[in-house]
């Protein structure tokens, strides 16, 4: 036990020996380090100074099913189906967009490269903005290096263009926005806040793109959950607007058979025919308006049922959140990171000759 108690005595105190002797060999190189401080100070300078600011533009909104559990409208659905009209099940929800779909369906490809190939206003001019993120993202340097590429501008088209090189180059520039500048995320798992943020130094570019790219995720998925809905009301507006037009057709045609025969002789019926022919169709044309009419406003009343709610919470106001660095944090981040490093140097060259 004594033995023991020595052994540990004398390990510390080597310890305490092998720290005086690093700190006074550190200590003897004052002017290495002074000299990575002075270094590290300029570098930083000059990081801050010629390094390109990152702008950061974010938007958030929130996506709400209407009447999940069906509410209020479960009680059309009988009245519904005696006209052959279906609600869309009422108390279904749509699974395309549940969970991180919608996440996933906003990284998209098709939504970002349709996003990209958009044609909109900035700073008074007219301009795709796939040019825009080539310029702000270092490519446009790189291809106007090459023959091929040194002249082509991004035209405003859907995919495929029938141009296999603008085609190819917009798949570029997709992976690596998707890569290096979107980001959608979900703040907080029990709420459907969604956020996407996009990265550039551009600023105009980052806000304009992520309005943009959310404006149209917003009208696919909205035209997506009330596609059958919107077909089917389209369907029964065009019969009614038809059947609304025989029926008029109708009322004028019995009115021109009275006025052809104001007075008609009883004792001759076939006068009376043409009269009671249109008569029959005014009738069966109301009915039939009726039933169009009421499976018209059921129509209606489905749609609204499937019309999600998306509103956007927060949108990017300008000037966009930046990663700035002025010189004298420049300075400051770069000296410290120095001197770290060179005091680490010098730190394991003594612990190495000690080993040896």
């Amino acid at each position: 036990m004594n033995q023991t108690n020595q052994d540990n005595q004398l390990t510390l105190h080597e310890l305490v020996h092998k720290g005086k002797e690093v700190a006074a060999y550190v200590k003897n190189k004052w002017l290495l380090l002074v000299g990575a401080l002075i270094i590290g100070s300029v570098i930083g300078i000059c990081y801050a100074l010629f390094k390109k600011n990152q702008y950061k533009a974010s938007l958030s909104f929130v996506l709400a099913e209407q009447g999940g559990g069906g509410g209020g409208l479960s009680a059309y659905a009988g009245i519904a189906s005696q006209f052959g009209i279906d609600l869309g099940g009422v108390g279904e929800s749509s699974s395309l967009f549940q969970g991180d779909n919608i996440l996933e369906f906003i990284r998209s490809q098709r939504m970002i490269t349709q996003t990209l190939l958009s044609k909109v206003d900035l700073e008074g001019e007219q301009v795709v903005l796939a040019n825009r993120y080539a310029m702000a993202s270092g490519f446009r340097a790189d291809w106007d290096e090459e023959s091929q590429l040194k002249d082509f501008s991004f035209a405003a088209t859907a995919l495929p263009s029938g141009n296999p090189l603008q085609d190819s180059l917009i798949q570029v520039l997709y992976r690596h926005i998707v890569k290096k500048s979107l980001t959608v995320v979900k703040p907080d798992k029990k709420l459907n806040i969604i956020q996407v943020s996009t990265k550039s130094t551009d600023e105009l570019f980052a806000k304009t793109f992520t309005e943009q790219l959310i404006h149209r995720v917003m009208n696919f998925y909205v035209e997506t959950k009330t596609k059958k809905e919107q077909d089917n009301l389209n369907i029964l507006t065009h019969q009614v607007d038809s059947v609304r037009k025989e029926l008029y057709a109708a009322i004028g045609g019995v009115a021109a058979a009275t006025d052809a025969n104001p007075n008609p002789n009883r004792a001759l019926q076939q006068l009376g025919v043409s009269s009671q022919r249109r008569r029959v169709d005014v009738q069966a044309n109301s009915a039939i308006l009726e039933e169009l009419v009421k499976n018209q406003e059921l129509a209606k009343i489905s749609l609204r049922k499937e019309m999600p709610i998306l509103q956007i919470i927060d949108r990017p106001i300008l000037p966009l959140e930046s990663d700035v660095m002025g010189p004298i944090k420049g300075a400051l981040i770069g000296a410290f990171l120095l001197v770290f490093l060179t005091a680490s140097a010098l730190i394991a060259r003594v612990l190495l000759k000690s080993i040896h």
